[in-house]
């Protein structure tokens, strides 16, 4: 616990909330209701993400109009914005994991690894309040962000197939791999394929924005 506190630059007061950050609901289950996982906490820092880049952006930008503003926000706060944080970091080797899904790789997967993030900016809220937690948004997720340099919500997918058609005649597939999240709050994780081979997963609140994620996070494998 010691030495993540200093990774991310923060000591609990309450130790029990950043163990809660660290559970997945695959070690909650095995452990039939003695342990919390994460998905309350991932909820409420999302919120928090959502506040804060949109905070930057207003700021930063002040003659950005609404649209692009929302559109920007949502590249930064990504799922892949969020896995690098958590790579960085390197928030998987301390992710609490049920057995099955430490077998099939859930402490690399992007979209836990990105949720992650999100559960420990909460808990970080309801340990010191949003300044703390906005504190450290502005060191590990939105660290040197330069919004005039960012990048202006790209058709990944667009991206993707022209790379691939470039390198040979292969395909592009999408393939609908989870879902999760009450009605309100739903979200979709999409693989996709190039050439029969699995190059990439992504999640989102929408099918279209989950198969954009996807798309990004095989791009950069690709160009490695």
């Amino acid at each position: 616990m010691e030495k993540l506190e200093e990774k991310i630059g923060y000591r609990f007061r309450d130790r029990g909330l950043l163990l809660t950050a660290l559970t997945h609901s695959s070690y909650a289950n095995e452990k039939h209701g003695a342990a919390q996982s994460y998905e309350r906490l991932e909820f409420l820092g999302d919120s928090i993400l959502g506040l804060t880049a949109a905070d930057l952006l207003y700021r930063q930008e002040p003659q950005l109009p609404e649209g692009q503003m929302t559109r920007l926000r949502a590249e930064l706060v990504c799922e892949a914005s969020l896995h690098r944080t958590a790579q960085a970091l390197g928030l998987g080797a301390y992710m609490r994991l049920g057995r099955g899904e430490e077998l099939t790789g859930g402490r690399e997967r992007p979209s836990i690894l990105a949720d992650m993030v999100e559960s420990i900016i909460a808990a970080i809220y309801l340990d010191s309040g949003l300044e703390a937690a906005q504190r450290f948004i502005r060191a590990h997720v939105l660290k040197d962000v330069t919004i005039g340099e960012a990048h202006r919500f790209s058709d990944y997918k667009t991206e993707l197939q022209e790379l691939v058609q470039r390198r040979s005649d292969g395909r592009v597939e999408y393939e609908m791999i989870g879902q999760s999240g009450p009605d309100h709050d739903k979200r979709f994780t999409f693989r996709v394929s190039v050439n029969g081979e699995a190059a990439g997963e992504g999640t989102g609140r929408t099918k279209k924005e989950a198969e954009q994620m996807a798309a990004r996070m095989a791009l950069e494998a690709l160009r490695g």
